[in-house]
């Protein structure tokens, strides 16, 4: 009897993760298969006017890589990516739709999908119920904790995380509340895929000028986060800061749905300020940008963006407004709060001169020491009842280390409802660890949810 086929069907929304994906191929990280397709999904919110990743400059790099390339949209339509899943009941009958537009008759299927949490990866698990599963990260959310409690006939297939290494020295804790390792790809297989996509660019991109300051957007008045004077605001900063430090020629790359509006302000400051401000609107990742122009510098918010400038690339990086938004962000769960507290605890502000100036990339033991304790106490807040096993790290940390600085990555309502040190004043510290106390606490509050209710 012959063995089946095995089909490896890998999804990717991003061509970021698409390149992840190929840096992985490249570095042996995946069996032999007798197929393997890509699997693409465009998530904008209205994806018939926004590019396909296989659709982007570089791609074409990308696809000798894999047998095929399918398109999820074409799948589910007229469903949206971000939106749809399959029903339990109906599940067996999307995946016999599936089999059999995709040609995959009986074959065994393995998915490599990226956030399995959400859709539209979810619903591709969903698909495929005796399918093993592995997740690739392609970002510093991979630092934190799952985003929701996954049900456990998901998480439990899950085999591995595959992510890139972007702060040496500290794990991920995606998916660990079901034991799954990380491994990590390889850093010079994953710039040698940048390097292929960034010999693609359009004439915009080989015409930016070399050495310039580089302004990272990401459209954070989308995300309900800031509103849109206020991201305003923040990219302004970034150009006075970059213009401060003495940069003249600065590029800007906003999100690719950012409204124009943006890119205005900004011109209309860069001509008070002096500077010769170019506004890239070519659907190109920021690190092809590193490869092409080599900036000087490289600001941003919290952009996974700025991790790959000064671990793979070296390039000097600073940050702006990560203080409004760790305090704007909600709910404290809010998956983006790991890269917002990463960023700000390990990048110099761009209105520190000094400090921008004399920051480097820390090495693995100094990011060990310092970052651990501080991730796994915000994991912990953020996900108590997926990680009940962090409270110690939590306690410990808070206990040693929690002051003016550090409590910005803290919420005091956070450590009341925790009864983790930091939550009330030193000389009532005893009473969130008596036992009577929270008891009659948890019992006054739910006697008031019942009279308000």
């Amino acid at each position: 009897m012959s063995e089946p086929t095995r089909t490896q069907i890998f999804f990717a929304s991003t061509l970021y993760g698409a390149a992840t994906l190929a840096a992985a191929l490249d570095a042996g990280h995946f069996p032999e298969a007798d197929r393997r397709l890509l699997l693409v999904s465009n998530n904008a919110q209205t994806p018939e006017t926004s590019p396909a990743l296989d659709s982007m400059p570089g791609f074409e790099r990308l696809r000798g890589r894999f047998d095929g390339v399918l398109s999820w949209n074409e799948a589910i339509r007229p469903f949206h990516p971000g939106g749809w899943s399959p029903r339990s009941d109906d599940a067996p009958m999307w995946e016999r739709y599936a089999r059999l537009l995709w040609g995959l008759g009986d074959d065994e299927v393995e998915l490599v999908v990226e956030s399995i949490q959400v859709e539209p990866a979810l619903a591709v698990a969903r698909l495929f119920p005796d399918a093993p599963i592995d997740v690739y990260a392609d970002g510093l959310m991979s630092y934190g904790p799952t985003r929701n409690k996954l049900d456990p006939l998901i998480g439990s297939r899950v085999r591995r995380l595959l992510h890139l290494d972007l702060l040496p020295g500290l794990e991920p804790l995606l998916l660990t509340e079901f034991g799954v390792p990380g491994e990590v790809v390889s850093t010079d297989a994953f710039t040698s895929v940048l390097a292929e996509l960034a010999q693609d660019v359009p004439p915009s991109v080989d015409s930016a000028p070399q050495g310039a300051a580089l302004l990272l957007g990401q459209y954070l008045s989308a995300l309900d986060i800031l509103t849109a004077e206020e991201e305003e605001r923040l990219h302004v900063r970034m150009l006075r800061g970059a213009a401060e430090l003495g940069h003249r020629n600065v590029v800007f790359k906003p999100h690719p749905v950012a409204p124009a509006r943006f890119s205005r302000a900004l011109e209309k400051e860069a001509g008070e300020l002096g500077v010769e401000l170019r506004v890239l609107t070519a659907p190109v990742l920021a690190e092809v940008l590193y490869e092409r122009m080599r900036p000087s510098l490289v600001v941003g918010c919290f952009s996974t963006a700025l991790l790959t400038a000064a671990s793979f690339y070296g390039l000097r990086v600073a940050r702006t407004g990560t203080e409004l938004l760790l305090e704007r962000i909600v709910p404290y769960q809010n998956s983006n709060r790991i890269p917002v507290t990463l960023v700000d605890a390990l990048l110099p502000d761009i209105a520190d001169a000094s400090a921008v100036g004399a920051w480097s990339v820390p090495d693995a033991r100094h990011v060990e020491s310092e970052l651990t304790g501080l991730v796994r106490a915000v994991g912990f807040c953020m996900q108590a009842q997926i990680h009940p096993g962090l409270r110690t790290d939590a306690e410990r940390y808070l206990a040693g280390h929690l002051d003016a600085r550090t409590r910005l990555y803290f919420k005091r309502r956070r450590l009341t409802s925790l009864a983790l040190p930091g939550a009330v004043p030193r000389q009532l510290a005893f009473v969130p660890r008596n036992r009577t106390v929270r008891r009659v606490a948890r019992r006054a509050r739910a006697l008031k949810r019942a009279a308000l209710g």
